[in-house]
């Protein structure tokens, strides 16, 4: 049988049939769970194969809605509705404690959520919001759930953490260290926090790989330009208009690059959570369904600037996270 190959138009459906043996069994986690949205797409495919699929979301009645839609198309998956707010640790903790509880290891851990651009905030904890939504906030929802994935680790079997990125990591100069640890409102950028998050998650995968020495391989995904719910949201609008994204009409300018529906971009996800030819690549970067780590801006690829975010984060969240 001839090896499957990805492209560009590939479906996230496509590639969870074609990976079906390796997702029967498996109970996965996917974060940003709302319909309209890759991960919602993710959960849906992925829930006709898994053993079990935890969803989540810090809106309930959104998850209710996602895991109402999923049912409906699949009504023998098995769904589970968790609600966190990735830029609370208390949240963090209290969600890792239900997932914990559970009498099932858990395979892969799909880092979906994101917190769109917005103005400079701070979180409960003191961080910047979205560099706390989308790095810090997975970063210590991993770390609690470690012993969850080393439970599901067979000599057969890896553990996998996936962390959505995206081109946008290579817009900006690298993650700012002092937008971490001493956030500052005059030095904010609405698309720079955004972007940076986003180069935080790629070296993230990178460091988890070498840190866990073969335990749970991390790996990053550039979905590709999608018009999710992002688009759309009345408080994104102008700043996505002013961008050159979306035209005066509401729909995606086809200048601003080439568009992927939500099927396909949810299909790197799948790939990444489940394609076993990634076993022996480690801290992957993919990109329509396959490695490219020549596509890494080399801010983002930095050994030295991975091992100083980990430690970095570590300081922030007050713990160590150590295999």
């Amino acid at each position: 049988m001839s090896e499957p190959t990805f492209s560009f138009s590939t479906t996230a459906e496509e590639v969870a049939t074609i990976f079906s043996d390796e997702i029967k069994g498996k109970t996965a986690l996917i974060t940003g769970s709302s319909i309209g949205g890759i991960g919602f797409e993710a959960a849906r495919v992925i829930a006709k194969h898994a053993k079990l699929v935890v969803i989540t979301g810090y809106n309930e009645e959104r998850l209710k809605l996602s895991e109402e839609a999923i049912k409906k198309d699949i009504p023998n998956a098995n769904i589970l509705r968790l609600t966190v707010n990735l830029s609370s640790f208390a949240s963090i903790r209290k969600a890792a404690a239900e997932v914990n509880a559970l009498p099932e290891p858990l395979h892969v851990l799909i880092h979906n959520a994101a917190a769109s651009f917005g103005d400079f905030k701070l979180t409960e904890d003191g961080v910047e919001t979205r560099l706390a939504t989308d790095h810090v906030g997975p970063f210590l929802f991993t770390k609690l759930l470690a012993p969850k994935l080393l439970a599901a680790v067979t000599p057969t079997y890896t553990a996998r953490v996936i962390f959505i990125s995206g081109l946008g990591h290579s817009f900006c100069t690298g993650v700012d260290f002092d937008a971490l640890t001493d956030p500052d409102p005059e030095k904010y950028v609405k698309t720079t926090a955004f972007f940076q998050a986003e180069s935080a998650r790629i070296l993230t995968a990178i460091e988890l790989s070498k840190r866990s020495k073969g335990k749970i391989n991390g790996y990053s995904v550039n979905p590709g330009l999608i018009f999710t719910n992002i688009y759309t949201r009345a408080d994104q609008v102008s700043l996505v208009q002013e961008m050159g994204a979306v035209l005066p009409d509401g729909k995606p300018n086809p200048e601003f690059g080439q568009w992927k529906t939500i099927p396909q971009g949810a299909a790197t996800t799948v790939a990444a959570a489940f394609d076993p030819r990634l076993n022996d690549k480690p801290g992957a970067y993919l990109e329509d369904s396959a490695p490219a780590n020549d596509k890494v801006a080399a801010h983002s690829s930095d050994p030295v600037t991975a091992e100083k975010l980990w430690a970095v984060t570590e300081q922030l969240i007050g713990e160590k996270f150590i295999f």
